[in-house]
């Protein structure tokens, strides 16, 4: 009887301390908060029978671990805004994979090696929290946030170290006049918006927002609405009356990734017609040419207020991010 108690207390001490089960692949950068990757990972562990866990670095982060991996990879793939993308393909921590429908995705979206592609996109603006703003009104320019009605108010994420940071300051550039090799508008622009006690977080902020801590946030229209649409409160995009810009995110197939075969048939997984479906539900535009739902279009603004969105040459924005980013580290943070 003794004994018998013994072995039960001694099952018990195992199965508290035993490991859980590992992983079938690792994401780098595949927060549940950002993109609504939740409902996704859920979708491939439904589908697939795969367990993802989140992983809530951003695009900087997630590459600056795989160069610290690279002689002995960790995770399976990278998600990145796309000028990341293209920073790890050249640091040789990515390997070439056409994913099922590589095809369908147009030209400017898609490395032509196969090193990244891109699975959706998302329009770069202001995701306010309009209860949080105490009475005042939106601001419908990126000009107003210079205004003291809006001091401690205005946050963006760090330029250096994360991708939503960067297209922040290429908005803001290209909207002030400036281009890929001129980075002043965006210097001044920031320059004065610390005056006005920006706020400068490093991770997602999707919940910082949506609490009133952070009331305005240069960040992407699919958190706006997700927060309008599921979130209790007042929530609302703008686009910037001086013009925004379209940003794509990409997944990349890491360097002998240690679940090379499963990762793939995930990233096949992500351009699905479902995957490309279940993206569109959270507010994104696919990066295959799919039209959106009736129902999820008729949630975002009208095509007259994204005709202020352009797209650009994020080759040669992010051939001109370490000029930019010396800049703002000398001159601005």
């Amino acid at each position: 009887m003794r004994f018998a108690g013994f072995a039960a207390a001694l099952l018990s001490l195992v199965a508290v301390v035993a490991p859980a089960k590992a992983a079938d692949v690792i994401c780098y950068n595949c927060p549940p908060q950002w993109a609504d990757w939740a409902s996704m990972l859920k979708s491939i562990k439904t589908d697939l029978g795969y367990d993802i866990p989140f992983d809530n670095k951003n695009s900087g982060q997630a590459l600056s671990q795989l160069l610290a991996e690279k002689s002995n990879p960790i995770a399976d793939i990278g998600y990145f805004g796309v000028n990341f993308g293209i920073k790890a393909k050249s640091h040789g921590v990515t390997q070439s994979y056409k994913p099922q429908h590589w095809n369908d995705v147009p030209t400017g979206l898609k490395d032509p090696d196969g090193d990244w592609t891109a699975i959706h996109s998302g329009t770069l603006g202001l995701f306010v929290n309009v209860d949080a703003l105490g009475g005042k009104a939106v601001p419908a320019c990126w000009k107003d946030l210079l205004k003291p009605d809006y001091k401690g108010m205005v946050g963006y994420l760090d330029p250096p170290s994360a991708a939503v940071g960067y297209v922040g300051a290429v908005a803001v550039n290209l909207a002030l006049g400036g281009s890929d090799t001129d980075f002043s508008p965006a210097i001044s622009f920031f320059k004065a918006l610390h005056g006005n006690d920006a706020i400068v977080p490093k991770q997602t902020s999707y919940a910082r927002v949506v609490s009133g801590e952070i009331p305005i946030l240069f960040d992407y229209d699919f958190n706006a609405y997700r927060a309008k649409y599921t979130e209790k409160g007042n929530f609302a995009f703008v686009i910037p009356c001086e013009g925004a810009v379209v940003f794509p995110y990409v997944v990349s197939l890491v360097k002998d990734a240690p679940n090379a075969d499963k990762a793939r048939k995930v990233m096949d997984y992500l351009l699905s017609d479902k995957g490309q479906a279940i993206w569109t539900n959270a507010y994104l535009r696919p990066a295959r040419p799919i039209e959106l739902p009736v129902e999820v279009k008729a949630k975002f603004l009208p095509d007259s207020e994204y005709a202020r969105a352009r797209s650009v040459d994020w080759a040669k924005m992010e051939a001109g991010q370490k000029a930019f980013t010396d800049r703002y580290l000398a001159e601005v943070r």
